[in-house]
């Protein structure tokens, strides 16, 4: 189980499957507050209610799309906001390249695996030295 297994994490996706897909494979290694929202705007509506740590998102949703909630969750303030993990088939450098600038913390091309999660999560919240 990971030093940070009760991290506040929301799944962002307009494919529910994928949703479902994501949860279970942030459980299967070790996550267990995991919630998800549907789209861009179920998300904001959630953000404004619980406060969390990480969002995975997907970039193409219809109404507020994954950059348009990574604008709004990470003000321009540096590291204020949760840290944010774009998931998305959109593989092409430009698109990297504007999402980096828009605050992204992290990317993973779809499809990804369990492991490959836990690596993303892991760089974004280091543990702490030992003592």
């Amino acid at each position: 189980m990971p030093q940070n297994a009760t991290l506040p994490i929301l799944v962002v996706d307009d494919n529910k499957t994928m949703v479902r897909i994501t949860t279970e494979l942030l459980r299967q290694v070790g996550y267990v507050n995991v919630d998800g929202a549907a789209d861009g705007s179920q998300a904001l509506a959630m953000a404004a209610k619980k406060n969390y740590d990480l969002v995975i998102s997907d970039w193409n949703m219809a109404e507020v799309s994954g950059l348009d909630l990574l604008r709004a969750l990470k003000p321009a303030a540096g590291d204020l906001g949760p840290r944010f993990i774009m998931a998305t088939a959109e593989s092409k450098t430009d698109r990297i390249v504007q999402a980096r600038v828009a605050g992204v913390d992290a990317y993973i091309v779809k499809p990804f695996t369990a492991q490959t999660l836990r690596v993303k999560i892991e760089s974004l919240f280091p543990r702490p030295p030992e003592p």
